[in-house]
């Protein structure tokens, strides 16, 4: 499976070839992979170093001279600490840019809380112009930056560290547009990311116990697909949201909106709620805060149990037809 990290060098490199206007900059990581681009695009290829205030802003002079910059380097680096120039630099000039995280949420784990980021999504989201991906596989992301790159909004890729492992079609992967990875009737599982892996499994042990899920996967959040969300939440009345995200407006806000009006649906949601302070690997931080297959399993258990009697209730009616 390959990596989205490497997905993203690979990728420069077949824009950069094509497009002379592409220029990276990185915050001192990624350099090895970097090499080819560095090579095949002479000039356009720069390590500014663990300055990533410095990058943004540098990024937009590279953006007003009409060349297409992209920014990449540690996710609460690039987007926290550097927030404030982005909101100067390209929200309020109205410039372009490209910027490409990894590290985000806790994938650097044994690095500790300093190097983890929960609030990305939320801190642009404040941004009209701007584009949130979140792609969990290197089809995605490459689809999704070429489509993208250069169109001149604020446009931030989040790449996990640990693809889903589901192979999509081309086609399938739109900008703006969600994916129905799973038709159901009973439960609309709303999910993102590496989290998309532990959406199914637990998917097929609820189907185990008579609950059929609808998943649906979301690489773009903003533009956020409200279609897909709202037909689906009309039909189950259930929605859980598994985010590898703060809990505080972050896609759960989203499909809120989506379904704002709708009467009688429930609504559960799995994320990051506070800080998390200990190390360990990103399987035990993911324990820790529930973004597991059980977790999944507990939260739907704990939240919606009526739908464990609605199943057994139509397990039984089917049992006593068949015996007629």
């Amino acid at each position: 499976m390959k990596k989205l990290r490497q997905e993203f060098a690979d990728t420069m490199l077949e824009v950069g070839q094509k497009d002379p206007n592409l220029i990276v900059m990185v915050g001192d990581i990624s350099h090895g992979i970097l090499q080819n681009f560095a090579q095949a695009c002479p000039g356009r290829y720069y390590n500014i170093g663990i300055c990533e205030p410095t990058i943004v802003n540098m990024a937009a002079g590279i953006s007003k001279s009409g060349l297409i910059p992209v920014v990449h380097t540690i996710a609460p680096f690039l987007i926290e600490r550097a927030y404030e120039q982005i909101k100067l630099d390209f929200g309020y000039q109205n410039l372009g840019v490209n910027l490409i995280s990894v590290g985000c949420a806790f994938d650097y784990s044994q690095l500790g809380c300093s190097h983890h980021c929960y609030t990305d999504i939320s801190l642009f989201g404040h941004f009209k112009r701007a584009k949130i991906f979140y792609p969990g596989s290197a089809l995605e992301f490459n689809l999704l930056f070429k489509k993208t790159y250069g169109d001149g909004d604020i446009n931030y890729f989040r790449l996990t560290e640990f693809p889903h492992g589901v192979e999509f079609l081309p086609q399938q992967i739109e900008v703006g547009k969600g994916i129905q990875v799973k038709e159901g009737k009973d439960l609309t599982l709303v999910t993102m990311g590496a989290q998309l892996k532990n959406a199914i499994e637990a998917s097929y042990l609820l189907q185990l116990r008579g609950i059929e899920v609808e998943i649906l996967y979301i690489h773009t959040i903003k533009p956020f697909d409200q279609k897909i969300v709202r037909e689906s939440a009309l039909k189950t009345k259930r929605v859980l949201v598994v985010e590898e995200a703060s809990a505080h407006d972050g896609l759960f806000n989203y499909v809120l909106r989506a379904t704002l009006g709708l009467e009688r649906v429930q609504y559960s949601q799995i994320a990051i709620e506070d800080f998390i302070h200990g190390y360990g690997s990103y399987e035990e931080l993911c324990d820790q805060v529930g973004l597991t297959v059980n977790g999944i399993l507990r939260k739907v258990e704990s939240d919606f149990g009526s739908i464990f009697n609605s199943a057994a209730s139509h397990f039984n009616r089917e049992k006593t037809c068949s015996s007629l």
